[in-house]
């Protein structure tokens, strides 16, 4: 007997300990919130019971959550990641839109549905970001955070209203954590493309382009294989770097429709059991007028369940965004490599200095942030992907590591692109003077004169320039091969940037 009272003794301050974890992981790590519910005193230590279909748990006494958050916090202490500001943000719009649908087709009484709404309103706003502690790694369906957002919901209306509202029964009407959860993941996707990574990536590419019409008289050897190649301007560079953004843009607003096609109305299994039959309708629609976005409910609500196939295409966009700052990135740091023993084309911005030994060294510190973030972006694609490839029957169930990959990419990307474009391409200058030298240097401006002299002789005067350490064109001329005017048009390195000489 003293055995098991010891264990039961030792379980049940085991559980004192993590709600008080929980409460003070909510107070110290999130800082942002701006809600003030949460009672940082010793009262925070009281517990109330709250019941659900297993029975009772013990909750601490400020938490707005309920039951079945509480036993998702205790059933899974694993990361400490939480649920995005972006899927908080979608579930409450999506809940207060339902409400509102809900209430048209009689499903709820009216004052439920304005206190939920505007409950869920409040919610999506971030005013109550601590009350969802439930870890990013819990049940495949998401089905601890939707509860969580029934909860909460459920719990401020009913304070709201002076009666119950309850979180099944009418923040979940209609609904299903099958149907909600995913087309929040849709949703959060679909607004951070809009309002974070476009516009960053459209910043990104206006400074890009600003520098490809600065730098358009600025000659350079061109190189492949990173061996000299035919001349280039600096300018011409920098537009195709514009340009690999641009497409980038293009791709995104590409798949962003089938993006915002969402599962939800199919509730548990794409048959739409327990939901009218306008509800889907009219709750997208509403997603669709608040957040303008081009939403639809799913043509096809078995595929919408069972697949996360437009999640993995938009995963594998940003993964092509991020490869092509990755060049980007990489070609800036090469460029500027120096300042004496490298390329010494370009000079970015000296942002901090760069080595804790040596002194005055200065490093490419933002070009090797981006490509840490491609990194990061890269292994999130793997992750979707590999997510993705779990539907099972009627359901995937790697919907919050979905989730939690495909909005971390997206907010990263965003966030870099615009510290790539003011932090540094801006306040890249050019070395004229080296740029030039380096392109008349070049033995492959030989090339332009194949068409006069054929390839064998050029290759061979290319091969004696190099072994005497000769220029080309006094080889030309002390060979009598050609005059003085026509090797100077003809080894006009601008000229040899737009394809042909320059009339």
């Amino acid at each position: 007997m003293r055995r098991f009272f010891a264990v039961g003794l030792v379980s049940y301050l085991d559980f004192l300990l993590r709600s008080w974890i929980v409460l003070q992981y909510q107070l110290v790590l999130d800082p942002m919130s701006k809600d003030d519910n949460i009672d940082n005193s010793d009262a925070a230590m009281s517990f109330r019971t709250e019941h659900d279909s297993m029975g009772d748990v013990k909750v601490p006494a400020s938490a707005l959550w309920g039951a079945q958050t509480q036993r998702a916090v205790d059933n899974f202490p694993i990361s400490n990641l939480r649920l995005s500001r972006s899927m908080i943000w979608a579930l409450a719009t999506i809940k207060a839109e339902a409400s509102k649908a809900n209430q048209q087709l009689g499903v709820i009484d009216s004052d439920l549905a304005v206190a939920i709404s505007e409950t869920a309103d409040a919610v999506a706003e971030g005013r109550y970001d601590n009350h969802f502690p439930v870890d990013v790694f819990q049940t495949g369906s998401g089905t601890s955070s939707n509860m969580n957002m029934n909860e909460v919901i459920a719990h401020l209306a009913s304070a709201q209203l002076g009666r119950d509202v309850l979180p099944n029964d009418h923040v979940n009407a209609s609904q299903s954590s099958n149907d909600v959860f995913p087309t929040a993941i849709h949703l959060a996707s679909a607004w951070e493309i809009k309002t974070s990574l476009i516009p960053s990536l459209e910043e990104l590419e206006d400074a890009l382009r600003e520098k490809s019409v600065e730098f358009s008289e600025v000659v350079k050897a061109g190189r492949t294989h990173l061996m000299d190649a035919t001349p280039i301007t600096l300018g011409q560079e920098f537009s195709g770097y514009a340009a690999a953004v641009e497409y980038g843009i293009e791709r995104l607003l590409g798949v962003l429709p089938r993006v915002c096609e969402v599962p939800l109305g199919g509730t548990a299994v794409g048959t739409g059991l327990n939901a009218p039959r306008r509800f889907a309708e009219l709750t997208v629609e509403g997603l669709a007028r608040r957040t303008e976005l081009p939403m639809i409910e799913a043509r096809n609500h078995f595929e919408a369940h069972g697949s996360r196939d437009s999640l993995v295409e938009l995963s594998g966009v940003l993964k092509t965004v991020a490869i092509s700052m990755y060049k980007v990135a990489n070609d800036l740091r090469l460029m500027s490599s120096g300042p004496m023993c490298g390329l010494r084309e370009i000079h970015l911005p000296d942002l901090q200095p760069g080595s804790s030994i040596m002194p005055g060294k200065v490093n490419p510190v933002v070009p090797e942030a981006v490509c840490q973030v491609v990194a990061k972006v890269v292994g999130n694609d793997a992750t979707v992907s590999f997510g993705g490839a779990a539907g099972t029957l009627e359901l995937n169930v790697m919907l919050p590591v979905i989730a939690l990959s495909l909005v971390e990419s997206i907010k990263l990307l965003a966030s870099v692109s615009t510290t790539l474009a003011s932090k540094c391409i801006l306040g890249i200058t050019a070395d004229e003077e080296r740029c030039r030298h380096y392109a008349l240097s070049s033995p492959s401006i030989a090339t332009s004169l194949n068409p006069y002299l054929g390839y064998e002789t050029v290759a061979r005067i290319v091969k004696r320039s190099l072994a005497e350490g000769v220029d080309l064109r006094s080889l030309v001329l002390e060979e009598g091969l050609m005059s003085e005017s026509e090797v100077d048009r003809i080894l006009n390195v601008m000229a040899m940037t737009q394809g042909g000489i320059l009339k």
